[in-house]
């Protein structure tokens, strides 16, 4: 299916005369290979060759430089093999390393003073990179002297990160620091949530570079359609955006006649296709899964009335958001899309458990007052990924989620290598101070998870610093008869642990709640 496709789109380029960036590679390639006079004629009109970020190559860019040298090695290329963080885009870290190999009587200069950052920044970034093995190896040095240590904000949770990072930039504005030089940077674009929460919180202006705003993501705004459809089987605006998420067999033109022909009815889609109305558009397989679709929405709608968190559940369970059943999709942007639904679900379920009286719709409602739309402005705190962040700098970085599985990740196939590199970029991002974060628990697939500290405050000897600190620690071990206490429920004694869970006794009320929501008094 793939390759038909792909074959269609360059039949369509070619019947236009027109290229794509990979085109400008690829043709201009096939035509000096496949013609050795123009090769040669082409490599004597250009002399010389620069290359810049040569560290970010791939096969088809290193066989065309091949080519542009041919009759001659007059080759420079600029790189940082430390900075080699895009292998998922298909660049190949080795033809940097091995760059002499490729080339007769290359020789090597190692750029090594550093203008950008203080020294105890370097500092950490060169132990942090230095547990690399493969790399060609340097060791930065700063022209601007000695300057703050590392800090390490060791928190809670995410919520507790978010105010605490937000209380140190607001000493930073008042000091006299701009609000665009302070960055916030994070490995999963997911993480930004518990951030743009706390940022909201202090009335501290705020933008995402590189992507959206949490509740602008698509897969949330998915989400978020179909909870409002679960309120309102008739809601067309909310139905228009997800008729076809997961995908369901609906082209364009069919859904354009579907919505048409209700709205000439007078009636939503949902009655339009109970009383036959649809029939002559649909066909018998559309029409069979958009019947599913709203028998699933009164399904979930049913058991809403039995308790927010059953419908949460079963509403994981139900819908296929992220269309896992329609086949493969790019592994890194998979990554960012699971952790934002897995965010979002587990704030929902954070939200259930601290307001247990609350409905869907005092979610929405709170979700609509609470997350900040308007437009940011010029003198904005920046927040990004660390992807995003490459080739930047600013005098106050901030890097959240140094746990474990977080940063780094951990996945099939993961290059530990390359978040090492990831996270030597993000340190090297910050001028004149750099503050690291780890929290102790976490969203992960929709639940807290306890979290460990990552490797890479250890590996940068950073984590025992004594410009380090804690907030709230937390008592995480509970037993049976302890008496603890909740921000909502008050005092109560424990009657059963179970793993993460806890039977508690509130006054004659026993509720099961979160261990991570209750401390000991």
């Amino acid at each position: 299916m793939l390759a038909h496709i792909y074959q269609q789109y360059q039949n369509f380029l070619e019947s236009n005369n027109m290229v794509d960036f990979d085109d400008l590679l690829l043709l201009s390639y096939q035509i000096l290979e496949s013609n050795e006079n123009l090769a040669k004629e082409i490599s004597q009109q250009y002399s010389y060759i620069m290359v810049d970020e040569y560290q970010d190559t791939n096969l088809l860019q290193v066989a065309l430089l091949h080519k542009l040298c041919s009759t001659h090695q007059n080759i420079c290329v600029v790189g940082d093999d430390d900075q080699s963080i895009y292998s998922w885009r298909g660049a190949d870290i080795g033809y940097i390393l091995n760059f002499t190999q490729s080339f007769d009587n290359a020789k090597i200069i190692k750029l090594q003073t550093n203008y950008r950052s203080k020294a105890p920044i370097l500092q950490a970034a060169n132990k942090l990179i230095a547990h690399n093995h493969s790399r060609l190896g340097k060791e930065l040095e700063s022209v601007r002297g000695e300057g703050e240590a590392v800090a390490v904000i060791s928190s809670f949770d995410e919520n507790k990160e978010a105010d605490t990072i937000a209380n140190e930039i607001k000493k930073l504005i008042a000091q006299g620091t701009k609000p665009q030089e302070i960055a916030i940077l994070f490995r999963l674009n997911a993480l930004s949530r518990g951030i743009e929460a706390g940022l909201n919180r202090a009335h501290i202006p705020y933008k995402i570079i590189g992507t959206t705003r949490f509740y602008e993501r698509a897969e949330i705004k998915d989400v978020l359609a179909y909870f409002r459809l679960v309120l309102n089987i008739n809601d067309d605006f909310s139905l228009s955006r997800i008729i076809n998420t997961p995908r369901r067999g609906i082209g364009k033109q069919t859904e354009s006649r579907i919505f048409e022909s209700a709205t000439h009815l007078s009636l939503s889609v949902f009655e339009a296709l109970r009383c036959g109305k649809l029939d002559s558009i649909l066909s018998p397989t559309q029409k069979q899964s958009l019947e599913k679709l709203f028998q699933d929405i009164e399904d979930l709608a049913l058991l809403l009335k039995s308790g927010t968190l059953k419908f949460l559940e079963q509403f994981q369970a139900k819908i296929d958001v992220l269309g896992k059943n329609n086949g493969k999709k790019n592994k890194h942007d998979e990554i960012d899309r699971e952790a934002n639904i897995g965010e979002f679900f587990g704030y929902f379920r954070d939200y259930i458990i601290h307001n247990p009286d609350a409905s869907l719709e005092d979610f929405l409602n709170d979700l609509s007052l609470s997350s900040d739309l308007d437009s940011p402005i010029d003198e904005s705190v920046c927040a990004m990924s660390v992807h995003s962040s490459k080739g930047l700098e600013f005098e106050y970085v901030f890097v959240i989620g140094l746990e474990e599985d977080v940063f780094p990740l951990n996945y099939d196939g993961v290059n530990i290598e390359e978040e090492r590199r990831l996270g030597y970029v993000a340190f090297t991002r910050a001028k004149e101070k750099l503050i690291l974060s780890s929290v102790d628990s976490r969203f992960r697939n929709g639940k807290r998870t306890q979290l460990t500290p990552s490797r890479f405050l250890f590996e940068s000897q950073v984590l025992q610093s004594k410009n380090s600190f804690q907030t709230a620690p937390q008592e995480t071990s509970f037993q049976k008869g302890d008496v603890v206490l909740h921000k909502i429920f008050g005092s109560g004694v424990i009657k059963e642990v179970q793993d993460d869970k806890l039977m508690i006794n509130f006054g004659g009320n026993i509720r099961m709640i979160m261990s991570d929501f209750v401390k000991k008094i």
